[in-house]
């Protein structure tokens, strides 16, 4: 079966010669079955002692961390839920602490505030009356002037007109009607 070209020898079934395909071929199917056989439950052997623990015991410890962390998130959401609802019971006292010392400094200064008032309201009502007093006394020691300066002037004006002076009694009683109108 070797043919041989110019001196070279080339096998039969090298070129062209038509063989079945190696795994189809059924003179090797009890040994490829066997071989199968022995990888499958190699691998078998290999994935659950090794593989598939790794990966269960990963899951485990992702499971623990999540639970874990959702455990924390908990806690920690009920503290900050604890720590807001103090922080408004401060916040509330405060505003009633800063209400009620608005309210007592209003009212201090409002009573201070009255008691100025008062003072100063008495303090002028006595200036007033002294004012009103003192007018009274001017005005009346006016009046007492007004009179005899309106005799003298009467008698300077009588006697220029007349040539002579006005008798003093009839002066008098003449200024004197002449006011009280």
């Amino acid at each position: 079966m070797a043919e041989s070209t110019a001196g070279t020898e080339v096998p039969g079934d090298a070129h062209g010669a038509k063989g079945a395909f190696p795994p189809f071929d059924s003179s090797t199917f009890t040994s490829q079955i066997l071989w199968l056989v022995i990888a499958f439950g190699l691998l078998y052997l290999l994935m659950s002692k090794v593989a598939l623990p790794r990966i269960a015991g990963i899951l485990a410890d992702r499971s623990s961390k999540i639970s874990s962390d959702l455990a924390a998130a908990q806690k920690a959401k009920a503290d900050s839920d604890e720590a807001i609802a103090a922080y408004e019971t401060s916040l509330i006292k405060a505003r009633a602490k800063a209400q009620n010392i608005a309210s007592e400094t209003r009212a201090a200064v409002s009573a201070e505030t009255d008691t100025k008032r008062k003072s100063l309201e008495a303090d002028l009502s006595a200036k007033l009356e002294a004012a009103e007093g003192q007018i009274t006394a001017t005005k009346k020691a006016a009046m007492s002037n007004v009179s005899a300066i309106a005799s003298d002037a009467t008698a300077a004006i009588v006697e220029q007109l007349l040539g002579k002076a006005p008798e003093p009694e009839a002066l008098q009683a003449a200024v004197k009607a002449a006011v009280a109108n």
